[in-house]
Order: C-alpha cells, then sequence, then structure tokens
C-alpha cells in the first residue's frame, strides 16, 4: 500500500511556503554577503522542514509524503539496486565511448568550486540537501498530488517542473532523472527510493568531476 493522497490544501500551503522562502533567500542574497552555497544550503532545508512540517500538521503525518516509518528501510533497499543498476549500465556505456575513442566524462563533467573547503560544501549541498530538498518537493508533493489524474500524467508534469528548475541550460539529464524518480518513488512506494538514487547519483557525477579523473 503506498503513500496517501495528497489534498489540495496541503499542496497549496506547501508550495506557498516553499514559494515565500525562496523570495525570501532572493532578498537576503541582494542585502547580506552570504556564499551563494551558504544560501542554497539554508533555503533548501528550511523548504524541507516547511513541508514535513505542514505534512505532520495537516496531512497526518510523512507517510503522505512516502515518508513513512515503515516504508524507509526497504525504500533505502530498493534505491540501492537501483543505483547499483544505473552503475553497470553507465560502466557499460563508458567502455563503450572509450573503446570508441570518446571521452566518456564529458558526458558527465560537472564545474567544481575551487579550494577543498568550497567542494566539500559543494558536495554536501549539491550532492545530499538539494537532492533530498527536491524529491520532497516533487515526487513526494507534487508528483503525490498529481497521481490522482493517472501516473502518466503525473510523471509528466512533475518532470517538467523539475527540469524547468534548472533552466536556462538544456536540462536533459534534469528531463530523464525526473522520469525515472518519479517511476522509482511509484513503483517502490517509498520516496526514499528517489532519494537515495538522486543523492548517489550527484555524487557520482561530481566525484567524476574532480581533478583526478581529468
Amino acid at each position: 500500500m503506498g503513500p496517501a493522497p495528497i489534498s489540495t490544501a496541503f499542496l497549496l500551503a506547501s508550495l506557498l511556503a516553499v514559494a515565500l522562502l525562496e523570495t525570501a533567500a532572493a532578498y537576503l542574497g541582494t542585502r547580506v554577503h552570504l556564499p551563494r552555497l551558504w544560501l542554497i544550503a539554508g533555503t533548501r532545508t528550511a523548504q524541507m522542514l516547511a513541508v514535513m512540517t505542514l505534512a505532520r500538521i495537516q496531512a497526518g503525518g510523512l507517510g503522505v509524503l512516502g515518508l513513512g516509518k515503515k516504508s524507509m528501510l526497504p525504500g533505502l533497499g530498493k534505491g540501492l539496486v537501483w543505483s547499483a543498476g544505473f552503475a553497470i549500465a553507465a560502466g557499460l556505456l563508458f567502455l563503450g565511448l572509450f573503446m570508441a575513442g570518446r571521452d566518456p566524462l564529458m558526458l558527465v563533467r560537472s564545474p567544481l568550486p575551487e579550494g577543498a573547503d568550497q567542494r566539500v560544501l559543494f558536495f554536501l549541498v549539491g550532492g545530499i540537501v538539494a537532492p533530498v530538498a527536491e524529491e520532497i518537493v516533487f515526487r513526494g508533493l507534487i508528483f503525490g498530488y498529481l497521481r490522482r489524474w493517472g501516473v502518466p500524467a503525473a510523471v509528466l508534469i512533475s518532470t517538467a517542473l523539475f527540469a524547468a528548475l534548472h533552466l536556462p541550460a538544456l536540462p536533459i539529464t534534469q528531463i530523464v532523472g525526473g522520469m525515472v524518480f518519479a517511476v522509482a518513488y511509484y513503483t517502490g512506494r517509498s520516496l526514499m527510493v528517489p532519494i537515495v538514487i538522486h543523492v548517489l547519483g550527484n555524487l557520482a557525477i561530481f566525484s567524476l568531476s574532480l581533478p583526478v579523473f581529468h
């Protein structure tokens, strides 16, 4: 049995909280000199806490977001299985590209900040905090609400919104990832499944972008 349906009131209250926190962070960024990574970390953490608090108050608990206690460990295991499958597929693709004389790292290379301390923060924020926040909002909340109109519509709309967040860059990775995360959530019946895939995927991409691989 999967998560309970998301109510319209809970959806609207949560999206309003997320939007207000995003607006407040943008305003704060113009008034106070804060490193961008720290501002993102604080904003995403506040958004997570806001949605989770509203889930407890309005929806009866975190289970509505796919974060029920009984689903956590099974979801973690399923997420690791999915991640292992992607790692094998990516390894085979990289091997094929390498044998064809192409640099496979060009497909995943991500610009990293200078300095060891900034890179550690980048891995923490971009590899853990941001993915968890995005899964709670886009899969737990938005996909969870849209499921009432069918899984295909929920997958497509939630993925389109997720990809739009990453514009103006061409969000090919986010389009593919968003669809995978939504399907993984639906089939795994736990938000931990896409959270694990998203976190490990981001950390793998960032790791392969380190100078040691160049």
